[in-house]
């Protein structure tokens, strides 16, 4: 199974609660930040949630 390359891209300021929680679930918590995750549903879900503050890139 592949791991996802997750990076913090966007400030978390101002966003919905939301969407904060969902990044601080990742690991994400300032710009820069990068974490792996496992590349399964419960993953793709929160990358859908916050797509617009990540950029992800896959692991072999």
């Amino acid at each position: 199974m592949a791991n996802l390359n997750i990076k913090l891209v966007k400030s978390l300021s101002g966003r919905i609660a939301k969407h904060k929680a969902t990044a601080e679930a990742l690991g994400l918590r300032k710009i820069g930040d990068t974490t792996v995750q496992p590349d399964n549903a419960a993953t793709r879900g929160k990358i859908a949630h916050i797509g617009y503050l990540i950029q992800v890139t896959e692991e072999q």
